[in-house]
């Protein structure tokens, strides 16, 4: 097996290709990283949450990374990191527009919401939801091959 470094244009298509990523985030020390369903355009990832761990966590600490895969056989593999900064999007005001983008892109997706919007427990049902959508500006992207073949 080799491995070789991706262009920026080869991590882009991985990253075009796919839907879900492992974002991690870190807040005094600890990492945490969980799946989320993502949109990509231009140089920014949408993505969706409801409150909880993970957006407190990017609060307090905006930087971020996310992993994305793409796997077609036990030797061929492609994996990207993409670093950047958490914003998160309102409904209201200056951001509105982006956030009817983000909400736009990701329903187009089926079960977009799921990663973001189910937890390990029952949930009671509340008159307005208060999901979160938010972006990662993408500040750089790195990503590795590996395949079949002779040094």
């Amino acid at each position: 097996m080799l491995i070789k470094e991706l262009s920026r244009h080869e991590c882009n298509s991985v990253v075009e290709a796919a839907h879900v990523a492992r974002l991690a985030c870190c807040k005094e020390g600890r990492p945490y990283i969980v799946p989320v369903t993502y949109a990509y355009t231009g140089n920014c990832l949408y993505c969706f949450s409801m409150p909880g761990q993970k957006i407190d966590w990017m609060r307090a600490n905006p930087h971020v990374c996310l992993q994305v895969d793409e796997f077609s056989g036990e030797r061929r593999w492609k994996s990207v990191l993409v670093f950047g900064r958490y914003q998160e999007l309102s409904h209201e005001g200056r951001w509105q527009r982006e956030y009817m983008h983000a909400w736009s892109l990701l329903e187009s997706r089926p079960n977009w919401w799921e990663p973001g919007g189910l937890k390990p427990a029952p949930q009671g049902v509340v008159a307005a939801s208060p999901h979160i959508f938010f972006s990662v500006d993408i500040e750089e992207m790195t990503g590795r091959a590996a395949f079949e073949g002779e040094a």
